[in-house]
């Protein structure tokens, strides 16, 4: 234990104060693990501040039964351990939970759990970054160090639109975080609010186990088959952007999709002008990749529904002018970044959470500021990221902690140290 010495007087109500001598992660899902990992092999010391009492709280307690990497295992595993052999090419749910708790034990990361951040401020006088978290039973704990990296990534909170009515509609109204199977949903009929992978995805599930699904498509969306001759889809467009430019290949997938589905315009489904891989670049919109639902559509199983005007108490009033009932709404409206309300006085992150830098450049700000997990191009975005940010931090660490180099002043009763 190290006490260092305080430059005012502080109350007894304080909050304990914490050394790292290393930098602070806050959150530990997959690109925060990703980071640990990569520090441990750099010999750099860090602490893992995590709300949850688990690791990777987004894949334990927030996704379905039946959820599935929607990539091939290859372009998901983190850096320096791969997934086993005998894993399917696309992972189950359990199985990557499994394979990121091995992940974890293998670099002995072991977070701060039950700690949420309420607050991160860098200090320009003492050059150290000061947060601020609350502890269930032990009040609030500040940490202090000279970097931060910020690994809570896309999906850190759940967005609930604001669609008039819908909080009188009469029936059960969750959130695609809160689902976890069709079961408890067998023989209603279900409005699924969202088009994307998980609304398709919820969409197929319902069916599978025997309720009324409609399905909300208010915008434009492009679909693709996973596969292709029995290729991954997006290997396939990996490969192609290595020698052709990403105009020319989203043509070849639209071409490709239009082959395989058809025209999907006759389901309801209207593709953007915009290709796929474009969409993805400038706006982040991930694709669909199909693997049963538009058969379900085909065969009436699934309704494809506009737009929803509002709710009423027992029905919902679509754009068209249609009144439909239901006996229950699933929002798969997606998640969004929740950097802002903890990140104070820094111009690094947009007011939507993201890095104000494009990729691949959005990894590193100033005063010791790091993020991983914001490049929208899933786990295989973060694992370069993280890789970059130890790297990064491995020469920064060697600099800092030469013998001449001296410790700088906190300016606050601290009374542990973290090494």
């Amino acid at each position: 234990m190290v006490l260092l010495p305080a430059d005012r007087m502080d109350s007894l109500f304080s909050p304990r104060c914490v050394w790292v001598n290393g930098p602070i992660i806050v959150g530990a899902g997959p690109s925060g693990l990703a980071v640990a990992a990569c520090l441990r092999e750099q010999g750099v010391p860090y602490v893992v501040l995590e709300r949850a009492d688990c690791i990777a709280s987004l894949w334990q307690k927030r996704t379905y039964d039946r959820l599935k990497l929607h990539l091939p295992k290859q372009f998901c595993e983190l850096p320096r351990m791969p997934f086993p052999d005998h894993y399917p090419e696309y992972p189950t749910r359990r199985q990557f939970i499994d394979y990121l708790e091995d992940y974890a034990a293998k670099f002995e990361i072991k977070p701060e759990f039950n700690s949420t951040v309420l607050s991160a401020r860098y200090n320009e006088t003492s050059g150290l970054w000061r947060v601020r978290t609350a502890v269930p039973g032990a009040g609030e704990v500040e940490y202090i160090g000279s970097w931060l990296v910020v690994a809570t990534g896309e999906n850190a909170e759940s967005v609930v639109p604001g669609i008039p009515g819908l909080d009188g509609f009469a029936g059960e109204v969750t959130h695609v975080s809160n689902y976890k199977s069709g079961e408890s949903y067998r023989g209603k009929r279900v409005l699924v609010v969202g088009c994307g992978n998980s609304g398709m995805e919820v969409s197929l599930d319902l069916c599978d186990h025997g309720a009324r699904p409609a399905m909300v498509v208010r915008d434009a969306v492009h679909v693709l088959p996973r596969e292709v001759l029995g290729k991954s889809t997006f290997e396939l467009a990996v490969l192609l952007m290595r020698w052709l430019p990403l105009w020319i290949v989203d043509k070849i997938m639209v071409l490709l999709a239009w082959l395989v589905l058809g025209d999907l315009a006759k389901l309801g489904l209207r593709r953007p002008a915009a290709g796929p891989l474009e969409l993805k670049e400038t706006h982040g919109r991930t694709p669909v990749l199909d693997y049963g639902a538009l058969a379900r559509i085909r065969a009436g199983d699934i309704a494809v529904v506009p737009a929803v005007k509002r709710f009423a108490k027992s029905h919902v009033e679509l754009a068209d002018g249609r009144a439909l009932d239901f006996d229950a709404v699933v929002l798969a409206t997606g998640y969004r970044s929740n950097v802002p309300q903890w990140l104070q006085g820094n111009d690094f992150f947009n007011k939507d959470g993201y890095p104000k830098t494009a990729f691949p450049h959005g990894w590193k700000g100033q005063s010791g500021l790091y993020a991983v997990g914001f490049t929208r191009r899933g786990l295989s975005g973060a694992s370069a990221d993280a890789v970059r940010i130890a790297k990064d931090l491995g020469n920064v660490w060697k600099e800092e902690t030469k013998p001449n180099k001296r410790a700088g002043a906190c300016h606050r009763r601290c009374i542990s140290v973290v090494f």
